[in-house]
């Protein structure tokens, strides 16, 4: 007759067997239906949230992206690349809109690099927009502390509006629409400020007329 395994022997068993179940079920079965049922409730929302053009895929509607000018060099890294006047302009990004480089410039209310970048990006703004420096809406000249943010203020979408339609030659009017059609609500109705989805404004920009 053999001898029992000893108690510690069989508590490590029990362990192991409860770790492979647990495994299965939370490893493997739950993530599997978690994402069944995120395909079928909201394939959209599950899959990143993509924006195509033409079938192709050209951005997230959940992250912001630089629309510029193509470099005279592609290769100069040291090359400043230029903003694109006929493309609404996000926010600034303090790594360029780098997806794997996600981040706020970490400048404090005090800091004197901080107050340079925002003079310099209000002189900018304002001589790329054609309106009084003074009228320069906040979010134009601060990145957002993601520094990926899809969106700016109602205002900063207006600005822009007269650049954008005369560089287009279409309407101010017909511009002016598309920035009310994809002017998006407060977060639960109270939450935080209008805003505008750039990725999807300069989608419906660019889609056939």
């Amino acid at each position: 007759m053999s001898k029992p395994l000893p108690a510690i022997v069989r508590t490590h068993f029990t362990a192991l067997r409860v770790l492979l179940v647990l495994t299965v079920i939370l490893g493997v079965a739950y993530p599997l239906l978690v994402t069944g049922i995120s395909q079928v409730a909201f394939s959209d929302k599950a899959n990143g949230s993509i924006v195509k053009s033409d079938g192709k895929e050209v951005g997230s509607s959940l992250l912001g992206q630089n629309y510029n000018l193509p470099k005279k060099n592609p290769d100069d890294k040291e090359e400043v690349a230029l903003p694109d006047p006929k493309w609404f302009q996000p926010r600034p990004a303090a790594n360029g809109y780098a997806g794997d480089n996600s981040g706020a410039s970490n400048l404090g209310p005090n800091s004197e690099d901080l107050r340079k970048n925002v003079d310099d990006r209000r002189k900018a703004v304002a001589a790329f927009d054609g309106v009084d420096p003074a009228s320069v809406p906040a979010d134009a000249l601060t990145a957002s502390g993601s520094g990926l943010d899809p969106h700016i203020s109602v205002a900063y979408a207006k600005e822009q509006v007269k650049r954008v339609a005369e560089t287009r030659k279409l309407s101010q009017d017909t511009v002016a629409k598309l920035v009310e059609k994809y002017t998006e609500g407060r977060s639960l109705g109270f939450l935080g400020q209008e805003g505008v989805n750039v990725v999807l404004l300069n989608k419906a920009l660019d889609a056939p007329k």
